[in-house]
């Protein structure tokens, strides 16, 4: 995730990242500009304007298509960073549940041991978590599994909260804790699961094909058609405003992409490995 100051306005206007739609648009906006170039070639040079005066009202036409167009993509816009903030807010509250259950043990339990097995598993969730999402495998992740004895065949995140629960249920049975505070650290416990089942749905059901390639050929063929009708008017300045028209509309559509799943690898999705490391180290100052 890129982290910037909101309030250093003017650079966001000069400063191109990687995470820039322009980079991934340029290709087709010299297309587009090159069909626009030819589209007004020919209608300037082989027809009448008086004669086709027809075509100069295509423009209306576009001003209605383009309030249509704009309503489709703010609600794409918006659909996707609902994604995005509810995949900030799950993991907010996975840090929250991890704190609150450090706390809870670290008062109820004693023995070093029991705590430093508790505090492994509890950090190791949010790592646990962190790749699971983005189905990779890292260094640090493959070394703690080993310690821990978890099936890199099966769900890992599901084998880390059986083995804290286990856990637990032993400290219950050894009567370390008592069964009114098994209640209490029960809830930041099934909290763990609810939090993963959450980051799943939101991983694995993505926008309706359907619904995303329409928005996508209504932009192309918007876009296609503005030439035949803003050359009468701008001439061959048509170029550079069916390029920026081009460039706005699919820029809206690219960044929603990238936001809906903010579980990935781009610029803009959650840092979900720091978090695991803020955890990590929460847990460990209070455990």
């Amino acid at each position: 995730m890129i982290s910037y100051n909101t309030k250093d306005w003017f650079t966001f206007i000069f400063r191109f990242h990687r995470a820039d739609t322009f980079r991934t648009l340029f290709p087709l906006m010299i297309a587009i500009a090159i069909y626009s170039y030819a589209v007004g070639y020919f209608e300037l040079q082989y027809m009448n304007v008086s004669e086709n005066s027809y075509l100069k009202n295509i423009t209306v036409l576009h001003g209605m298509l383009g309030f249509v167009i704009s309503l489709l993509l703010v609600f794409r816009t918006n659909t996707a960073y609902d994604r995005w903030w509810e995949g900030r807010k799950l993991w907010g509250s996975l840090v929250n549940n991890s704190r609150n259950l450090a706390i809870k043990l670290g008062v109820m339990v004693s023995d070093e041991r029991d705590r430093k097995v508790l505090r492994d598993l509890i950090s190791h969730y949010a790592f646990v978590l962190h790749t699971h999402l983005k189905s990779e495998r890292t260094a640090h992740a493959l070394d703690r599994d080993y310690e821990l004895g978890l099936n890199p065949s099966m769900h890992k995140p599901n084998q880390v909260a059986r083995k804290l629960f286990e856990k637990v249920n032993s400290l219950y049975n050894s009567k370390v804790i008592s069964g009114d505070q098994l209640i209490i650290i029960n809830q930041e416990i099934t909290s763990l699961t609810d939090i993963c089942g959450a980051c799943e749905r939101i991983k694995n059901t993505p926008i309706p094909y359907s619904y995303s390639a329409f928005i996508k050929k209504f932009v192309f063929f918007y876009v296609m058609s503005l030439p035949l009708g803003y050359v009468f008017i701008l001439g061959f300045y048509t170029i550079p405003v069916v390029v920026f028209i081009f460039y706005v509309l699919a820029s809206l559509e690219l960044i929603a992409e990238e936001i809906e799943d903010p579980f990935g690898d781009d610029a803009n999705d959650l840092p979900t490995d720091k978090m695991a490391e803020n955890i990590s180290r929460h847990v460990s100052e209070v455990l």
